[in-house]
């Protein structure tokens, strides 16, 4: 088969690998698409976590191809997503090969199964989905408004959207792009700003522009100043989820804030727990996923795809990169 390898720190290269055969308790998934994700290029980077050759690729879609000794044999042949956590406590994409795969395997009690007839590049972004519906959870779906999101990455936009969905009528975003303000517009947000408009002193400013504080603050830039505007945005006794990714970021801000204002910090990682629900609402409520696919390329152009994403663009939210079947 064919496969998109990490091969050495920031080396990525088309090879062939051995095709994987399915073991007692796991399928092998035909890949049909594969989101690229900025942890993506962590991974390919170089870091701890895995080492070399490795195959990324978390957030996909595919069909079943083949099940392991005394599996669902009526899986074969259905599409679907998985919650890529293994009972060993590895992940496909990572410790497990992943999408950037044409073949891989996950464990069969992860599967959920997906409707026909749906296009297959949205449904690699059920993954994020996922993510975001962990942090709403964590949040007990106790948001009223008025709420603030900082960050117009595709995770920022599909919590706009989730928020949205569970009736959050007062919505602010910030972000940097014009092009992603224009969508957030687009998906209902009351009100968008440019970080980049607020000037040498972005916090008094941001406080200016927005005129209020906020019980809900959303921080999913993953940038140490925006951890300091989400503090200073929250109002007394209001509530912080933080989904963003820091890597080795220090954040600056008083203790003595927390403990004034009565705030709470809650950090929310990865997405447990919130696939069934996820996939309900990319296939029943049909949140409007496609429009953050803002490129589809064949795996083969998976260099320009891995460009375009490190790059960010403004006309740049989400590439993926598709296998096969095309929908």
């Amino acid at each position: 088969m064919n496969v998109i390898a990490n091969t050495a720190p920031g080396q990525v290269a088309w090879m062939q690998w051995p095709l994987p055969a399915p073991t007692a308790g796991h399928v092998r998934i035909r890949t049909l698409a594969v989101g690229i994700c900025h942890t993506d290029l962590n991974m390919i980077a170089g870091w701890d976590r895995t080492g070399f050759p490795s195959i990324p690729g978390h957030e996909w879609v595919g069909v079943v191809d083949a099940v392991g000794p005394g599996g669902a044999k009526n899986l074969v042949g259905r599409r679907c997503v998985a919650d890529n956590v293994w009972t060993d406590g590895g992940e496909v994409g990572f410790e497990h090969s992943g999408g950037y795969g044409q073949y891989f395997l996950t464990e069969q009690a992860n599967v959920r199964v997906l409707p026909d007839g749906l296009p297959v590049a949205p449904l690699a972004l059920i993954e994020p989905l996922a993510v975001c519906l962990r942090g709403w959870n964590r949040l007990d779906r106790r948001v009223q408004g008025p709420m603030l999101i900082i960050g117009d990455g595709p995770i920022g936009l599909i919590l706009l959207m989730v928020a949205r969905h569970f009736g959050v009528a007062d919505i602010t975003l910030l972000g940097g792009r014009p092009a992603r303000l224009s969508l957030a517009r687009e998906l209902g947000a009351s009100r968008c700003i440019n970080y980049h408009a607020l000037g040498s002193e972005p916090i008094p400013a941001l406080r200016r522009e927005c005129g209020q504080e906020f019980p809900t603050v959303v921080e999913a830039s993953g940038a140490a100043l925006a951890m300091e505007m989400s503090l200073a945005l929250t109002a007394k006794c209001g509530r912080v989820l933080l989904l963003g990714d820091y890597g080795e970021q220090l954040a600056k801000f008083p203790w003595l804030h927390l403990i004034l204002r009565e705030l709470s910090l809650i950090g929310s990682n990865a997405s447990a727990g919130a696939w069934d629900e996820a996939v309900k609402l990319a296939t029943e409520a049909r949140l409007p996923l496609e429009r953050l696919v803002t490129h589809r390329l064949p795996a083969q152009e998976f260099a320009r795809g891995l460009e375009l994403t490190a790059k960010k663009g403004d006309g740049v939210i989400k590439v993926v990169l598709e296998w096969g079947e095309k929908v």
